[in-house]
């Protein structure tokens, strides 16, 4: 069977760790060359590395996502280098502080929105007259089950990943018609490095959180990156507009992170991509 992306060109962002790595090496695996961006210089260099040792061609990119001027010439450098953008995943995101809404920062919910929600706009913004050049393809963003769901204290993530699915759906009618697919994952409670850190703070409260998973654990960034590219793939063609749960059952099993909120404010909580 021929791998799904052969001689293909692919984008990630967060691609410095966690579910953005993932998908850069299965994306490495189905054969794309992968462009890869985050903030995290070093994170880069070593998911680069394992996309090399792949044979794929891996390009890095150290970017600020919120930045429109950075992104638009993150773009400019794919389409002078491959010449061509066949998938993108807008992935980086950031979780923000765990508090109720009248203590939140106005700074820190910005900065969510900024990362979480503006970086998915101008993405897109950029990525579309790249794939219309290459005569159509596919854009997956990363959104939370939190765009389901109103966890306790993370006022500003949830109304980013909500904005994520409201972008996703309005960009897909847009460009239907171009071929280009606009698909969005939502991802539960995933393994990623930053939710096991704060597992080691907080193993109660992770104990909490993966108890009400029916599946009785968290996800492994390698299972969310499995949907974010069968998404983006021509397996399946007929799929836009649409928002993919990957959370064990969390949501369907009706449980919450957050049945006591007293319980998460004194920690910084995250379901970090």
């Amino acid at each position: 069977m021929s791998p799904l992306f052969k001689n293909k060109v692919a984008a990630v962002t967060g691609a410095g760790s966690g579910i953005g790595r993932a998908i850069a090496l299965g994306l490495a695996q189905e054969g794309a060359a992968v462009h890869l961006a985050d903030r995290n210089a070093a994170g880069l260099a070593e998911t680069a590395a394992l996309l090399r040792a792949e044979d794929a061609g891996a390009f890095i990119t150290e970017l600020d996502v919120s930045s429109e001027t950075a992104v638009f010439e993150w773009i400019e450098k794919i389409a002078s280098t491959s010449g061509r953008l066949d998938a993108a995943f807008n992935n980086a995101g950031i979780t923000g502080p765990a508090k109720r809404i009248e203590d939140y920062p106005f700074e820190d919910f910005q900065r969510v929105m900024a990362v979480n929600l503006q970086s998915v706009f101008l993405g897109m913004k950029y990525q579309i007259p790249l794939i219309k050049r290459s005569g159509g393809g596919s854009i997956v963003n990363t959104a939370s089950v939190a765009a389901l769901t109103g966890p306790g204290g993370m006022s500003g993530y949830a109304a980013s990943k909500h904005g994520v699915q409201g972008l996703t759906r309005v960009v897909a009618m847009e460009n239907a018609a171009h071929g280009i697919r606009v698909n969005a994952i939502a991802p539960g409670w995933t393994e990623t490095p930053m939710v096991v850190a704060n597992n080691q703070q907080n193993p109660a409260f992770a104990a909490l959180a993966q108890n009400a998973i029916p599946a009785k654990r968290g996800g492994r960034p390698e299972e969310i990156a499995a949907a974010a590219i069968w998404l983006a793939s021509d397996a399946a063609s007929y799929v836009t507009g649409h928002m993919l749960t990957v959370d064990g059952g969390m949501t369907i099993g009706g449980g919450t992170l957050t049945p006591n909120l007293e319980r998460i404010i004194p920690c910084q909580t995250s379901m970090k991509q």
